[in-house]
């Protein structure tokens, strides 16, 4: 199964934040972190305060931070937000398609497909934001580097 890049700068998104918990962040500073567009972020962190995973602050001291403990984001539920509705083959929307398949009425692959998404789902339902971000010092060193000409992270020692 391959994730969209929303669900994908989604999960930058919250990695970046729980790197540094406590510390408000932009998307401008976060899209630099990451060497993506603040265009793409800007609907990614819409959608996760909607969503109530982080605590959108306007104005001046403004910024972004975790809504919730890392340990209470589960990362399978920020996947099937950020995912919608999981059809792993066109036979699998609740729509009638164009074209559907003409073995469709008898075919054992929805089925199988349906069990794999669910033990997708299984594996990530056991891990959260906060298994992702337990390296804290060594995101740190990466994330929040001085980004000027020439400036080099301080990256952890093997």
């Amino acid at each position: 199964m391959k994730l969209t890049a929303f669900t994908d700068y989604s999960l930058r998104v919250l990695i970046y934040l729980a790197a540094q918990p406590g510390r408000r962040s932009t998307i401008a500073e976060i899209a630099d972190a990451f060497g993506v567009k603040e265009n793409h972020l800007t609907k990614v962190v819409h959608f996760l305060g909607k969503a109530g995973l982080l605590a959108n602050v306007r104005g001046k001291g403004g910024g972004l931070d975790l809504a919730l403990a890392p340990q209470d984001v589960v990362l399978g539920q920020v996947i099937r937000q950020t995912e919608g509705i999981d059809t792993p083959a066109e036979c699998f929307g609740e729509e009638p398609a164009a074209g559907r398949c003409c073995i469709e009425p008898v075919c054992r692959l929805r089925p199988v497909l349906h069990e794999a998404v669910e033990a997708f789902y299984a594996v990530l339902d056991r891990y959260t934001l906060a298994d992702l971000a337990h390296n804290r010092q060594a995101l740190a060193n990466i994330l929040f580097i001085d980004r000027r000409p020439g400036a080099r992270p301080v990256l952890p020692r093997s």
